[in-house]
């Protein structure tokens, strides 16, 4: 994508949209692809002890099976913004919703083991479409004023998803009488679980058709008069409609399209500000986040929770994590995204830590001491809520605004494909990682919280406040 500028003029930085609810109905529908995100991602929790069952596998086996669809985020984002500047915004979001859809189906109706995985990795490059064009349009339409909080939707979007994905879960959990492999309707529970993502992902599309295309792009294949209109109501109609476009053509004429060896430095690669980025994502992963959103209930359950009260408390977490994703929506626009990053990377680190010596008095029977017990159930929802209110926020606040014009799409394409490898990783690496010392593991996690704190004391600037063309 070519540019996510806002204008050089002093109009357009000050500029608010008259109909502040219609800009806020044109980021929520491009938000659903964070709904998907989050919601594709965290469904599979429901599914893994069946698909264990299903298909007797080891947890080496089942990680990869899990964690496949990582690899088609990491494409799916590094060619994402190629794709929507040839095709634009709006159709990338159609076609994710249509590979979503897919997905969904594929994944309900598994012939075999290897059926499952090719169609995790075809809902996988949907996710990473979306991970990429949601933030970049949203980026696009958001008034400078705005744009801070207009940004926070992709995250809200991706909690929430987490949260329906964990209640359906459970609810259908509940219809099979709390046998993940019980039959519904014809079809094993976790089968339903995996494919009633259809309905969100139809939506998705549906919704794509009533939401305006940039108006950078259509600036960029020349739909003058159509960028107008999408300026008027994003940004109100008292704007100089006329000179916005003029600062936008201005912006566009400056930049050349974004190539991968502009994101090269002359020492170490990438420039310096490629590799900050690229740090944000790969600490927002390392962390551990997605163990609690991808393993949960087996996690609970290797630890002597029965299947439902496991299920219940993987949707506790997620209504955690959107109380907590709320607080940074109100706040990264007041206090900045800067001191959000810190005060969560200390509370992750705290909790982690407690959940590792919670961990470390497991019995060889799998179970917890009451106490012990306690301390693991509240550290994991201390640590979503840190996680929720920093990290989780500003990290994509941060990639959409923090590199120059010139490199913003490829950037944020690199950022984001590096924050799927590092998902992946993470999620590989969890079951046997468990299997070998799950106390050890956490203590892996704390380490990496703590990490993050020097990081961007020394590495990352504030963007709070700034135009987009001040960046870098």
């Amino acid at each position: 994508m070519t540019s996510t500028a806002q204008p050089m003029g002093s109009e357009g930085r000050k500029a608010h949209p008259e109909h502040l609810g219609h800009v806020i109905f044109i980021t929520a529908a491009a938000a659903m692809g964070g709904f998907l995100f989050g919601y594709d991602s965290a469904v599979i929790n429901g599914a893994v002890e069946a698909i264990r069952s299903r298909y007797d596998v080891g947890s080496a086996v089942l990680a990869q099976v899990i964690a496949v669809a990582l690899i088609g985020c990491a494409i799916g984002a590094a060619t994402a913004g190629r794709i929507a500047d040839r095709i634009g915004r709006i159709r990338v979001m159609q076609i994710a919703s249509v590979l979503f859809v897919a997905s969904a189906i594929g994944s309900a109706l598994p012939f075999a083991l290897w059926d499952l995985a090719l169609w995790r990795i075809v809902g996988g490059f949907a996710i990473g479409m979306a991970s990429v064009i949601g933030p970049a349009y949203i980026a696009e339409v958001s008034p400078s004023a705005y744009r801070g909080r207009l940004g926070s939707f992709q995250q809200a979007a991706i909690v929430v998803g987490i949260a329906i994905s964990q209640l359906v879960n459970w609810g259908i959990l509940n219809l099979a009488n709390g046998n993940q492999r019980g039959v519904v309707a014809g079809l094993e529970a976790w089968q339903w679980m995996l494919g009633v993502m259809v309905v969100p992902a139809a939506l998705y599309g549906l919704l794509s058709f009533a939401i305006p295309e940039s108006p950078r792009y259509l600036i960029s294949v020349g739909k003058i008069s159509r960028a107008q209109e999408v300026l008027a109501e994003v940004e109100g109609k008292t704007v100089d409609l006329d000179k916005r476009v003029t600062e936008i053509q201005d912006a566009m004429r400056r930049e050349e399209k974004p190539k991968f060896k502009d994101l090269l430095g002359s020492k170490f690669g990438f420039l310096p500000i490629v590799w900050v980025g690229i740090g944000l994502s790969v600490f927002q992963q390392l962390v551990g986040i997605n163990v609690a959103f991808y393993y949960s209930s087996a996690l609970w359950q290797s630890v002597g929770i029965d299947p439902s009260s496991s299920f219940f408390y993987s949707f506790t977490t997620s209504i955690i994590n959107i109380i907590g994703t709320v607080i940074a929506m109100i706040f990264v626009d007041k206090i900045g995204r800067r001191p959000l990053a810190l005060v969560g990377s200390a509370g992750m680190a705290v909790a982690l830590a407690a959940e590792a010596w919670a961990f470390a008095s497991k019995s060889a029977a799998g179970t917890l001491p009451a106490t012990q017990g306690t301390v693991a159930l509240i550290a994991a929802h201390v640590f979503v809520l840190f996680f929720a209110l920093s990290w989780g926020v500003v990290v994509w606040v941060f990639l959409g605004e923090m590199f120059p014009n010139k490199i913003r799409a490829a950037a944020l394409g690199v950022a984001a494909s590096a924050q799927w490898i590092a998902n992946w990783a993470i999620t590989a690496s969890f079951p046997s990682l468990s299997d070998w010392n799950l106390s050890g593991t956490y203590v892996i996690y704390a380490v990496f919280a703590l990490l993050s704190i020097p990081f961007v004391l020394k590495f990352v600037k504030e963007t709070k406040g700034k135009a987009l063309e001040e960046m870098g």
